[in-house]
């Protein structure tokens, strides 16, 4: 297909989508509910993370994860060594209950999983996502 026809091709494709798909408007109200949502989410993370995952040896994420900042989850998905593959954040958090800590993982799905994911992501915001980046 040449330039010009395929530059066509998405116009027309962009035209017909204009008509029938548009971001819905939100108001302020709805940007401070999600944001207090996300917010008590992350609170939540921020006590499960600080010894909230109620393991018998009492190890506590922050232990080897002062505040959560030398996790880099802007990294994630990446190889992890100790997984020996390609593996998301919340598999490598299930590594550190199942070892560190000697507790039982987490299903990806928990909310204490997502909980501690937003609590890992909101100390690190504003990092540039690095993929795949060690």
């Amino acid at each position: 297909m040449n330039k010009t026809l395929s530059t066509i091709s998405v116009l027309a494709m962009t035209l017909s989508f204009s008509h029938t798909s548009q971001a819905d408007n939100f108001t302020e109200a709805d940007l401070k509910h999600w944001n207090d949502e996300f917010m008590s989410v992350v609170d939540h993370g921020e006590a499960v993370f600080h010894g909230g995952l109620k393991n018998e040896n009492t190890v506590s994420c922050d232990q080897c994860h002062p505040n959560a900042t030398n996790i880099h989850p802007e990294t994630y998905p990446k190889f992890q060594q100790q997984l020996g593959k390609v593996a998301v954040l919340g598999e490598m958090i299930n590594w550190c209950i199942m070892n560190p800590l000697e507790g039982e993982p987490l299903a990806l799905d928990d909310p204490d999983m997502t909980a501690i994911q937003s609590y890992i992501h909101y100390e690190r915001r504003g990092v540039k996502l690095a993929p795949g980046k060690h």
